[in-house]
């Protein structure tokens, strides 16, 4: 497990690109038949995937967490961005089909995943928290039937937002929130662009309750999408390639425009669920 340190404001307004990248950019998430995960001491997430190609991957603690298994104090969310695959919680099976996802509550102990068909592997990202409850685990659908063990995301809970003019027409999925799927901290969900659009996020904001962390992909080998984040009269760009990810902190903006429309995952984490907390900046006092 790789580990970050926090970062001051004041002291990222000094940061060439390197450093910037070196800091907040997690330049590979998914590794063939491993398990790689990235540490953050920004309200103690835990950012990575696991990608099964040719067998399954057993979720273990590490020395990092100081625990004797990895959800004996947190929380965790997973989306399939890959082929269809299963993650067996303490020997109950889900099938989790491509941008379907889950979320797993604290004190589940064995947590392993495998690809369905390894020509199509899995693409399992991952975003953990701190808990301090045990909430159910759940199969989160993008559509279908629910069941005992499942939700299908409400209506409410797809917004379709912009439009062609602002070149910001994206639809909003929303997995993880409180009234859908409970948690101690912990939201997730999925933003996509329609063509034509390249902006998410815009106007831009902070949030100094939670934090963020990005994962940009469906972006073709020859495009990229600049992500902006730092203060708002402080702003610094970083370069994003597909499927790598960015941390945010709480007092940074975080918004991204592409050379064409793309597809992330936002993950978020802190002290607050309220969706809509949010200090929005006006485009007229970034700088």
């Amino acid at each position: 497990m790789e580990l970050r340190t926090a970062a001051s404001p004041k002291d990222v307004r000094n940061y060439d690109t390197e450093r910037l990248r070196e800091e907040f950019l997690i330049e590979k998430v998914f590794f063939e038949d491993e398990i790689h995960l990235v540490y953050s001491h920004i309200d103690r997430i835990i950012t990575g995937a696991a990608m099964p190609v040719n067998g399954e991957l057993k979720l273990e603690a590490g020395s990092e967490l100081r625990a004797g298994y990895f959800l004996q104090r947190r929380e965790m969310g997973v989306i399939n961005i890959g082929g269809d695959g299963v993650i067996s919680v303490d020997g109950k099976d889900y099938t989790v089909a491509h941008r379907n996802g889950m979320y797993i509550g604290m004190g589940r102990k064995d947590i392993v995943f495998r690809s369905l068909d390894h020509n199509k592997p899995s693409k399992f990202y991952i975003n953990s928290a701190p808990a301090h409850q045990e909430y159910p685990t759940v199969l989160i659908k993008t559509e279908g039937e629910a069941d005992e063990d499942s939700v299908v995301i409400k209506p409410e809970n797809k917004k379709e937002l912009g439009s062609p003019e602002l070149s910001n027409r994206r639809t909003i999925c929303k997995y993880i929130l409180p009234g859908q799927v409970e948690s101690c901290q912990l939201e997730m969900g999925m933003t996509h662009l329609e063509p034509g659009s390249v902006w998410n996020t815009m106007p831009c904001h902070t949030h100094d309750r939670r934090m963020e962390v990005y994962l940009y992909f469906e972006i073709p080998e020859d495009a990229f999408v600049m992500h902006f984040m730092g203060e708002p009269t402080q702003t610094r760009h970083i370069v994003m390639r597909n499927e790598q990810a960015v941390i945010s902190p709480s007092w940074s903006v975080h918004s991204g425009c592409g050379s064409r429309n793309y597809t992330f995952i936002w993950g978020m984490v802190g002290e607050n669920q309220d969706f809509d907390d949010m200090d929005d900046v006006d485009n007229r006092d970034l700088m």
